[in-house]
């Protein structure tokens, strides 16, 4: 008998959209992209949901935003970004009309709640990776 380790090393690029939305994330500003339609999609899309026409035009949406729904993560994986438990929530932020799945951390799950207003944790060397956004805290928490 011997382990069998499966290992499939490869890398991947990002492309021009995100490649430009992680950029934007290491200079701590969060962008998505606007849909025939006029709303606002972030993290952004390259096509059109609704009649695949490329999106081009970039818009700048605000760092704090609304919890739509969540889920408790009790206990982190070992790499999480947070060794703590925390929430899992779609976060609508301020001018984007299409939610973002990030993590918000709390104390306790008594203290999230649905249609609570949270605002980014940025890391303190952001890089060009959604973690260049460590969380979400509580609007509240920020004074």
């Amino acid at each position: 008998m011997a382990p069998l380790r499966l290992f499939y090393p490869y890398d991947r690029t990002v492309g021009a959209v995100i490649g430009r939305f992680l950029t934007s994330l290491a200079a701590k500003k969060i962008e998505g992209t606007r849909g025939v339609d006029a709303s606002v999609h972030v993290p952004p899309l390259e096509f059109d949901p609704a009649t695949g026409a490329a999106l081009t035009e970039w818009v700048a949406v605000g760092d704090t935003g609304l919890v739509l729904t969540w889920s408790w993560q009790p206990e982190p994986f070992a790499d999480n970004t947070l060794q703590q438990p925390f929430a899992w929530a779609l976060i609508l932020l301020d001018g984007a009309d299409t939610p973002m799945l990030h993590a918000v951390r709390v104390a306790s799950v008594s203290e999230m709640s649905t249609g609570m207003r949270v605002r980014a944790v940025w890391a303190a060397e952001p890089t060009p990776s959604i973690t260049a956004i460590m969380c979400f805290e509580p609007e509240s928490a920020h004074g």
